[in-house]
């Protein structure tokens, strides 16, 4: 009878049925908006991180933070969504 049990228990804990994977696949989006907006930073001939706001901000620079600020909007979806 204890065999049976065990096994019911095992097999009930070995099959999952969903996997919520939004926290992990959250880490990897913000990741990719990141290393998207130091190519952007880069190729406006500056260092993410280093410059500062302001009026003598480049366009450029203005287009990365923006483009970052959509990005990682829209990786705030991904923290809710179940991942198979």
């Amino acid at each position: 009878m204890r065999f049976v049990l065990a096994t019911a228990l095992v097999a009930l804990v070995a099959v999952p049925t969903a996997v919520d994977a939004g926290p992990l696949a959250y880490g990897i989006c913000q990741t990719g908006c990141n290393a998207v907006v130091v190519a952007c930073y880069g190729a406006a001939g500056a260092v993410f991180g280093t410059v500062t706001a302001g009026v003598g901000v480049p366009p450029a620079i203005l287009a990365c933070n923006a483009a970052l600020g959509v990005c990682s909007a829209a990786c705030a979806a991904a923290v809710l969504a179940p991942t198979p």
